[in-house]
């Protein structure tokens, strides 16, 4: 498929980039507010914001709710070993090399075109540890050293869908092996009413983890439209009260469920398996008009 161009002459407005990827047609819509900001969607379904003159700027409110995450995994700029299930445009990488300098990260990304197309037109700075690997996420998590991770983060998603393989105890386990005794675990989740797959995510993810946080719009908790959760995981006690805070005080405000609030919304959902596992369910059309 032919592409549109971006780059201009000095004062031209940015142009789109379209682009046939593996997982389907990928746009990199230029933002009217930044003059190096861009968005990547893939079959019209957002999947990352990236400002390349401000990587510290995160603009979709599940992006920023982990990267409160990342800033509270680890006392201020102390560096971090980070592997990323899902690259999109990069976007937590980046911000994490640019708020930990020297951090070491990983990215796992199925879609090898995407990744060129990223490197290509948003290229990463060279001086970030950031070694990008295209392969299946379970596949390239299981080549992780054990204990090597400070944080773990999920965010696949293929057709708008986490795929089952990476929904279940079993992929938790992995995830569990690879992180330090103090690392956490996020993961963006997806779903709508009436949250069957989000209220399993939970479950699943309290089958292996003493301690969870679950931050999202309210009204996602209430049942009431299809969005984002980011599901928090850890070992360690987590600082739930700063989380909150952070959360609450961003431009979208979200609120933070834990304990009891938590176990409550749970609701006695089973807990997921390979054997029983399943995609994410499919977002609306709506979501994204």
């Amino acid at each position: 498929m032919a592409k549109d161009r971006r780059r201009g002459g000095r004062g031209r407005t940015p142009e789109a980039v379209v682009e046939q990827v593996d997982g389907g047609l990928a746009e990199l819509i230029p933002d009217p507010e930044r003059a190096r900001g861009w968005t990547l969607l893939v079959d019209g379904a957002p999947q990352s914001h990236v400002d390349l003159d401000d990587p510290s700027y995160l603009d979709f409110a599940y992006q920023r709710r982990i990267g409160h995450i990342a800033d509270l995994v680890a006392p201020p700029k102390q560096q971090l070993r980070v592997v990323h299930l899902g690259g999109g445009a990069f976007t937590l990488a980046r911000y994490i090399a640019a708020t930990r300098p020297r951090s070491t990260q990983q990215i796992i990304e199925l879609d090898a075109a995407l990744v060129q197309l990223v490197r290509r037109e948003l290229p990463l700075d060279a001086n970030a540890r950031i070694r990008v690997r295209s392969t299946d996420a379970r596949a390239g998590l299981a080549k992780v050293p054990d204990g090597w991770a400070d944080l773990v983060i999920a965010d696949v998603f293929s057709a708008a869908r986490t795929p089952a393989h990476l929904t279940s105890t079993e992929f938790l386990d992995e995830v569990r092996r690879v992180l330090a005794p103090t690392g956490w675990y996020a993961a963006n989740l997806a779903d709508g009413p009436p949250l069957t797959h989000l209220r399993g995510q939970v479950a699943t993810a309290a089958a292996r983890f003493p301690q969870l946080a679950l931050a999202a719009d309210p009204v996602v908790f209430r049942g009431r439209r299809f969005g984002n959760a980011v599901l928090l995981a850890a070992d360690r006690e987590l600082p739930v009260a700063e989380l909150t805070r952070r959360v609450a005080s961003d431009p979208h405000p979200g609120r933070v469920e834990h304990g009891r609030e938590l176990t409550d919304f749970t609701g006695g959902a089973a807990v997921v398996s390979d054997a029983d596992a399943a995609p994410s369910p499919a977002p609306p059309p709506s979501v994204f008009r």
